[in-house]
């Protein structure tokens, strides 16, 4: 049986209809799949942010076969909130396609209008502007209205940054950024003093975000620049788990100055590899 409902999917499976009509088959009430019906927006929502982590790690590793399946798998994410819609009959696949297709247009007139072609800086001021005035149109009054809750805490920290530096409420360069750090430290250190633990998580919120500024002011990724160190912390610890394991013995009995002319030693080690 379950195979004749199978045959019953568009036979060109590279077409985006056959995975709306997938996704429309484990959402029927009659014969759908349990899990997939007792799903909502709120309960999508972690995997649809986790497939959008997963995409990015593959490129982070260069994976092109895993890029492709984690492509598949973000775009279903998009089919299900999609198909939930529909049922409420709030919007369909279409819509959103059909919406995003006419931002684009709207958002490039350099290639779709009548306006003259654009250097990539002309167009990021463009985008920004054309964006602000879509925030308008929306009655939104502030500049910072639109920007996720729900993004990772550094990443949206660089977006409220780029938001107020529109309008000039911004350092003028790195250097102004890391005496502002140096402030903040200070300011940690006298609130880990205290012992208030609501002043130092305050603190400790305020250092980061102005890493997060001092990032963007050096043209670099914070979220990026935080996965590579996570990176770099593992492949050292591992050499020390390996040295141990290596010599029999069990690493829950080192000592830390064991463990730490082990990470000496791999630091060394990505030093030569130029890592």
């Amino acid at each position: 049986m379950a195979d004749d409902n199978a045959a019953d999917i568009s036979d060109d499976a590279r077409k985006i209809d056959a995975l709306i009509e997938v996704m429309a088959r484990l959402r029927a009430p009659e014969g759908g799949c349990p899990w997939d019906l007792e799903q909502n927006f709120r309960t999508i929502a972690p995997y649809t942010v986790e497939e959008a982590y997963e995409v990015a790690d593959a490129i982070e590793r260069g994976d092109m076969a895993a890029l492709k399946d984690e492509l598949g798998d973000l775009l279903f994410q998009a089919v299900f909130h999609a198909q939930m819609a529909k049922e409420e009959g709030l919007f369909s696949f279409g819509d959103v396609a059909q919406g995003i297709a006419q931002k684009m247009i709207r958002r490039h007139p350099h290639v779709f209008g009548e306006a003259t072609m654009r250097t990539a800086e002309e167009q990021t001021d463009a985008w920004e502007a054309q964006k602000a005035k879509e925030r308008a149109d929306k009655g939104h009054e502030s500049l910072l209205a639109d920007v996720p809750a729900g993004l990772p805490g550094l990443t949206r920290a660089v977006k409220l940054q780029k938001r107020a530096a529109r309008v000039g409420f911004d350092w003028t360069n790195a250097k102004d950024v890391l005496g502002k750090i140096a402030e903040e430290t200070e300011e940690l250190t006298e609130a880990v003093a205290s012992a208030d633990r609501d002043h130092i998580e305050e603190e400790y919120g305020d250092l980061l975000f102005v890493l997060a500024n001092l990032s963007r002011h050096l043209d670099i990724d914070p979220e990026s620049a935080l996965r590579r160190a996570n990176e770099k912390f593992i492949r050292r610890f591992r050499h020390i788990e390996k040295t141990f394991a290596a010599k029999g013995a069990d690493l829950n009995d080192a000592s830390l100055d064991e463990m730490e002319a082990l990470w000496v030693e791999a630091k060394e080690m990505d030093k030569k590899a130029g890592a």
